[in-house]
């Protein structure tokens, strides 16, 4: 396996999660019978670009298919989140309905809404049909398909669109050739316009061993220097970047054609990159010894569930979401014996049962009707969204748990956060 962005031939492990299914490959009652696709996930770091990546080539439509199980509008904060964001640029770089916005990864119009809202000319583009369909429904026109620099070419530039706006929020670490997916926004780029992406920040992954955001879906794991590299190398350039708390910690970056001189070069560029360098990360020695830190938090998780079920307690899970299953698969949790069951909000998700451990997921209704003892918050980096959510659970004394960066056990009770 070569580095996905420089072709260096890979050779330092940064971690292997042996096999695992896709994360979001849910599955129906009918195919527990059936045989499952496992894939390897092991991660490298290139020792010249510093690009963190997946070593296995998996097939993007394999992951981002039709059937596709995540839906951003069930996600309150992620909402009030992409509705701020939209706010923003507006005031900051004063935008106005003749600005043509396009958002590349737009699944169900979580974002775009609030532009259209606005009378914004706005375009989505997402590979996933269901939750395209779920956008077009609010009125938003989708187009399903990969974006690449092909695509860019004949589905935009040939017909005359160029985005004044362009957004990707989660996206960029989830494209196999990003070198081709980062030309084809220089394509699709208006002279004068923005793009704005969002990731997760390969520091926060490092230093909080935030391990279960690595899955197959995720290719890529991404510093800001490495990222700066990347747009450099197609004639885009970093104007600005921001450090955001969404997914545990994330960078916000602004970039424009490098032959744009209408925006000025934030002193947050250099910070920034300052700031990886001080912590090390264009050096080997910051990506070595994560094993052990990732092998302690499986040991204490699984710790934890072992003693639960001997005392007797009734412990489910909260969040079919990606990380989770990392964690769960990781662990080699199978059944229900340990996990009960999880519960979603998402409907796509319900009455089907995790990948790999075949944990059942279920309405948050079921909570009410089982009292468990304890439930595990799997996207922990929405903790605080969903304990309100369940405050509920105070009636019978349940507790929170959450594995990540550490393991801790807390109560929710009269509007605080009480940790055992």
């Amino acid at each position: 396996m070569k580095c996905r962005h420089c072709q260096t031939k890979l050779e330092n492990i940064f971690l292997d999660l042996v096999n695992c299914p896709p994360s979001n490959a849910m599955l129906t009652e009918n195919q527990l019978n059936e045989p499952e696709v496992y894939l390897p996930l092991k991660v490298s770091v290139c020792k010249k670009c510093r690009l963190v990546s997946v070593t296995a080539i998996t097939d993007a439509s394999l992951i981002f298919n039709d059937n596709y199980t995540y839906f951003s509008s069930y996600s309150k904060s992620w909402l009030a989140h992409a509705k701020s964001y939209v706010d923003m640029m507006i005031s900051r770089f004063h935008l106005n309905g003749g600005t043509k916005v396009i958002e590349i990864a737009s699944n169900d119009g979580y974002l775009l809404q609030y532009f259209k809202q606005q009378n914004f000319d706005v375009l989505g583009i997402d590979p996933t049909a269901n939750t395209a369909e779920a956008a077009e429904q609010k009125g938003i026109k989708t187009i399903v398909d990969f974006f690449g620099s092909e695509f860019a070419q004949t589905q935009l530039v040939d017909q005359g669109i160029l985005g004044n706006l362009i957004i990707g929020n989660n996206v960029l670490a989830h494209v196999p050739n990003i070198n081709d997916f980062v030309l084809g926004m220089k394509k699709a780029l208006h002279p004068s316009g923005i793009i704005t992406m969002e990731f997760p920040h390969l520091l926060k992954l490092v230093e909080e061993c935030q391990f279960d955001t690595i899955y197959h879906e995720h290719y890529s794991y991404l510093s800001f220097t490495t990222t700066k590299n990347i747009f450099e190398s197609v004639g885009l350039e970093m104007f600005d970047v921001e450090e955001i708390p969404t997914h545990g910690g994330s960078l916000r970056i602004f970039a424009k054609h490098k032959e744009d001189s209408s925006k000025e070069i934030s002193p947050n560029v250099d910070n920034l990159l300052k700031k990886e360098d001080l912590a090390g990360m264009n050096k080997d020695e910051y990506y070595q010894n994560f094993a052990d830190k990732v092998n302690k938090i499986k040991n204490d998780f699984l710790r934890f569930l072992l003693d639960a079920h001997q005392q007797g307690k009734k412990v489910i899970g909260y969040g079919a979401a990606a990380k989770g299953n990392t964690l769960i698969n990781y662990c080699a949790i199978k059944g229900n014996d340990l996990i009960e069951y999880v519960v979603d909000a998402s409907p796509a998700k319900q009455n089907k049962y995790l990948p790999g451990s075949h944990i059942p997921v279920c309405s948050i209704e079921k909570i009410q009707e089982t009292k468990p003892d304890y439930i595990i918050i799997l996207p922990w980096n929405l903790k605080n969204e969903i304990v309100n959510q369940l405050s509920f659970t105070s009636e019978w004394g349940c507790k929170f748990v959450t594995a990540i960066p550490h393991l801790e056990v807390f109560q929710y009770h009269d509007n605080r956060i009480i940790v055992d």
